[in-house]
Formats: C-alpha cells, structure tokens, sequence
C-alpha cells in the first residue's frame, strides 16, 4: 500500500501545485484589479443586443437549425483531412466508405434544401 501512495505522490504535487497557483492568480488578479463594475458590465448579455423580454422566452427554431447543420458539415469536413490522408493506406474500401457518407450527407442537405429549412425570411 505504501508503494502505491509513493507512487501517486507525483500526481499530487503536481495537482497541489496547480490549485496553489490558480488560487494565487485568481487572488492577485482580485486584488490588484480595480472593482467598480458599470451597469453595462452588469447587464445580462444576449446575441449582442439587450435584452427585451423574458429570459424564458422561445427563440426562433431555425437559431437551432443552423446550429445544427454547422455542427454536422464542421465534423463532415473535420472526417475529410484523414480520410484524404490516408487514403492510400485504406484502399477502396475506404474509399467507398467515404463517398457513402458524403453522399448521405448530400441527401440530407438536399433535403433540408428542399424544405426551406435554410431560408431566412
């Protein structure tokens, strides 16, 4: 048992070491910064512009929406760079598999295309 904690002392050090400093910082920054926060600094801030109702208020859906096809055509892309790396190593089979994706993704691009669901009225 003995053992085992000697080898964990490292880890703790180091973590001992890391919530020392971030305390030190976070005070120093604390105490040395002037402290006199306007209204505007107060103020709730909300897609950069004040805000005019309820904070539970609904939001148009299509913020989602958009949202949405950023996240999934980001990681098509970000699926793109490997791929075309190591394409050579993976064959035809892979190869294939690629162009499957992409081409479920079309269809579904394609389709939020047709539904209007890009229009922005």
């Amino acid at each position: 048992m003995e053992d085992l904690l000697r080898e964990y002392l490292p880890i703790l050090i180091f973590i001992g070491l890391t919530l020392g400093f971030a305390i030190l910082f976070i005070a120093g920054s604390y105490f040395s910064a002037e402290q006199r926060p306007d209204t505007e600094k107060l103020s709730t801030y909300e897609c950069g512009f004040a805000p005019f109702e309820d904070s539970r208020s609904q939001f148009d859906v299509r913020f989602y929406l958009v949202a949405i096809l950023f996240i999934i055509f980001d990681l098509e892309v970000a699926f793109l760079f490997p791929w075309a790396i190591a394409l050579r190593d993976i064959g035809l089979f892979g190869f294939w598999s690629m162009i499957i994706f992409l081409a479920i993704l079309t269809i579904g691009f394609a389709y939020e295309w047709k539904k209007g669901a890009l229009e922005w009225e």
